[in-house]
């Protein structure tokens, strides 16, 4: 099983998440993570889908994606280097006394602290999942209250399209 990064370009429609995220569904491709926004060209939209499967399960993916009316484009972006990035906002329990502590990690993985309340910190760390990942692992210990994630958004590098 190979992890794969697509890239949908869609009309911007209402309904249009739900009918792609449903065919996944119903055809039981997992969907690993999601993101949708707002493409280079006005009236589309740019979905980038993290997904895992063989080559066949992708070449069938893509087929059944251009089935939908409202799909202009599948770009298997995993296929070529590729920047990805995510983001995360974590919540963490922090007495004063553990803040050096928890500062240090912050630095280690060059994120930031975007808010400090009397018992908590809330870091902002941007990157690829591997490095989200880690930086959750290490936050563990000192107690995450709260954990958001973006999902994956990535674009092939240089001038593949």
């Amino acid at each position: 099983m190979k992890k794969h990064t697509i890239a949908v370009i869609v009309n911007d429609q209402p309904g249009v998440l739900q009918r792609v995220s449903g065919l996944f569904g119903r055809r039981g491709f997992n969907i690993e993570s999601i993101t949708v926004g707002a493409s280079e060209e006005q009236g589309l939209s740019r979905m980038v889908i993290v997904t895992t499967g063989d080559d066949h399960t992708l070449e069938q993916i893509t087929k059944q994606l251009y089935k939908l009316i409202d799909v202009i484009k599948v770009i298997d972006l995993s296929s070529n280097p590729m920047v990805s990035r995510e983001l995360a906002l974590i919540k963490v329990s922090a007495e004063p006394s553990a803040r050096p502590e928890i500062l240090g990690v912050v630095d280690t993985f060059r994120a930031a602290v975007v808010d400090i309340g009397t018992h908590s910190l809330i870091v902002q760390v941007i990157g690829d999942t591997e490095k989200i990942d880690a930086m959750v692992e290490l936050l563990k210990p000192y107690g995450i209250r709260e954990l958001s994630r973006t999902g994956v958004t990535a674009l092939n590098r240089g001038n593949v399209r």
